[in-house]
């Protein structure tokens, strides 16, 4: 496993953590923890593909899972000595599972086994860094923290990620991606490699691909009804909300406020500002410059004082779409009425 391809900025230190492990310069604990497993396992995979020949995995590398062993098990292996290896590999997956006696470990990492790899993937969960087992890694390891993207970071990571392999990726067809998929990068990297599968190197990706191989209509989703709506296209936006209410189960009312608010929100953020250079919109709203037109001609359509009132409508209807207040009202007639109210 190479990570030759992670060139985004926010990989810096992951680039570290490979060019250290591939080049022998090891830890005697590696604890990775967070709240976005997709690098907490890329380490993890990459050290159990990395630190052993084939040869000596058979005896040297082993896999425990958090559900299954308690800390002393982790202990009694990690203390074990290497067989006809320099040293031996320990990984604990799921590591979570033992959040309630982690501080029990605070023994070993103080004196830890000098020929021990031993790795934990922590997913969802992190250390109290005041209390001594934190310090005590610090000391003497690695504490890895994944944090999660920003919903405005995934199209970036999504263009960096495909350009480190030979490939492109349009910005309507990287913002389709996020918003069926959220900002899980385990599910967004996987339906990358669908789309690699199927498209040669050198392609541009483009919404067109996006609905061919992974299913998410190019006309009729959260992305289309945003721009419909900040256009004023009614006939569009109707349209789009139909399409919602005959398919519920992908296209949830919550998401789709939710995204509505984020970019009524974003609107009041612009009207505020007294630089409306394009460049400078789309700093300030951390927005691709190619989406900056449908901003400012949002702007235009709705005067500061209509995008307050959304922004209360918007609150309004999210309750609402949660079962409070609605009367079993079907989503999509209240999405459909959502619309009526923000587009009058």
């Amino acid at each position: 496993m190479e990570f030759t391809y992670w060139n985004f900025w926010i990989l810096d230190e992951v680039k570290q953590l490979a060019a250290d492990i591939k080049k022998g310069n090891l830890k005697p604990i590696y604890f990775l923890m967070g709240e976005e497993p997709y690098y907490i396992d890329k380490i993890s995979d990459f050290i159990e593909d990395t630190v052993l020949d084939e040869a000596e995995k058979g005896f040297n590398q082993m896999v425990l899972y958090g559900r299954d062993v308690t800390i002393d098990d982790i202990v009694s292996n990690a203390k074990r000595f290497p067989m006809m290896a320099e040293r031996q590999v320990v990984i604990v997956k799921e590591a979570q599972d033992l959040s309630r006696t982690i501080e029990k470990l605070v023994k070993y990492a103080a004196n830890p086994q000098p020929t021990t790899v031993l790795v934990f993937n922590y997913k969802y969960k992190k250390l109290d860094k005041r209390k001594a087992l934190y310090k005590a890694i610090k000391k003497i390891g690695v504490v890895y923290e994944s944090k999660k993207l920003y919903d405005n970071q995934v199209p970036e990571w999504i263009r960096n990620v495909l350009k480190g392999q030979g490939y492109d990726i349009s910005p309507k067809a990287a913002q389709m991606l996020v918003e069926f998929l959220g900002t899980d990068l385990s599910k967004v990297n996987n339906e990358l490699n669908k789309l690699k599968i199927v498209l040669p190197k050198g392609t541009q990706i483009t919404p067109e691909h996006i609905e061919e191989n992974i299913g998410i209509s190019k006309d009729f989703n959260n992305f289309e009804l945003r721009k419909a709506v900040g256009a004023k296209d009614i006939l569009k936006a109707h349209r789009i909300a139909k399409y919602f209410a005959d398919n519920p189960k992908d296209n949830p009312m919550v998401v789709t406020v939710s995204l509505l608010f984020s970019f009524f929100s974003q609107l009041l953020h612009l009207h505020g500002m007294s630089d409306k250079n394009p460049r400078s919109v789309a700093s300030a709203l951390k927005v691709n410059p190619y989406f900056v037109n449908e901003y400012l001609t949002a702007a235009r359509n709705y005067p500061m004082k209509k995008v307050s009132s959304v922004i209360g409508l918007l609150r309004e209807f999210d309750v609402k779409g949660k079962g409070v207040g609605a009367n079993a009202t079907p989503q999509g007639d209240l999405l459909k009425e959502l619309l009526v109210r923000i587009l009058s």
